[in-house]
């Protein structure tokens, strides 16, 4: 199945050649495709972060989406595609970073390792796999080429762990992990709305957030605006999980709070 859209997601900075390099590539092998440049500049090596970013691909159409936050890039870890329920390529390492979008996307239905030279850019730099390995099955898998041609099929579970599991949602307390932090430095957490839902409060009711010896409470709000100015709430973010925010300030800096902290919300 032909498929227009490819994505593509990385840390490099934003003033990066690289991000462009990669979009040449992949025009230059499928023409026909739409590129979208989904987030780049993502923090450093940072897979918690970009494994969120991934999530939000479930707001696009289906497509091809590149992610590019390699660490381990140029060692024994696996280039990868996963084929999703929904009919979505994710291409990148085999680091765990595309393993939280699956669960937007309707499981993980297939997995291969790249291995085909064939469809590999050449040379292939030891360290540019975004341009020599991962946008080019993008491209190619756009134009229709199936994903077995790629290489052998790997096992779902045996791939790296994913950086985060989901929260656990008990009758009275969720124990939750922040996953990012926006610009605004409001947090969001490993907390799916269907999930939360579940927990059982209604709109205005008060929670406990316990986090590193303290304890703050906030209303379950709509919106940033229906507490006053400065006050925290927690409410449902726009991609389908649970954020926490300060009106108008930053959570993250107020409390000196960070991607992977853990969190405890108690009624």
């Amino acid at each position: 199945m032909k498929i227009s859209l490819i994505t593509l997601t990385s840390d490099f900075g934003v003033q990066s050649q690289g991000v462009g390099i990669m979009e040449a590539v992949a025009l230059e092998i499928n023409p026909a495709a739409r590129v979208m440049h989904l987030m780049h500049g993502l923090p450093d090596f940072n897979l918690f972060y970009a494994a969120r970013i991934m999530e939000t691909t479930s707001y696009l159409q289906i497509g091809c989406h590149v992610c590019v936050v390699d660490p381990g890039v140029g060692t024994k870890r696996k280039p990868i595609i996963i084929k999703t329920g929904r009919g979505d390529n994710l291409i990148g390492p085999d680091n765990g970073v595309l393993l939280p979008a699956t669960r937007f996307l309707g499981g993980v239905q297939k997995v291969v390792e790249i291995t085909n030279k064939k469809y590999m850019r050449h040379p292939i730099s030891p360290i540019f796999h975004g341009r020599d390995i991962f946008t080019p099955a993008a491209a190619y898998l756009s134009k229709g080429v199936r994903i077995e041609k790629f290489g052998k099929e790997l096992n779902a579970e045996d791939l790296a762990q994913a950086p985060y599991g989901e929260a656990e949602v008990n009758e009275d307390e969720i124990r939750a992990k922040i996953i990012s932090l926006n610009k605004f430095g409001s947090l969001h957490l490993n907390i799916m709305q269907k999930e939360w839902d579940k927990f059982n409060v209604k709109l205005q009711y008060e929670i406990i957030l316990k986090f590193k010896n303290k304890s703050v409470k906030m209303p379950y709000a709509t919106t940033f605006g229906d507490v006053p100015k400065g006050k925290p709430l927690i409410m449902k973010d726009d991609y389908g999980r649970i954020e926490i925010a300060l009106n108008q300030g930053s959570f993250a800096k107020k409390y000196s709070i960070k991607i992977g902290d853990n969190i405890l919300i108690k009624k």
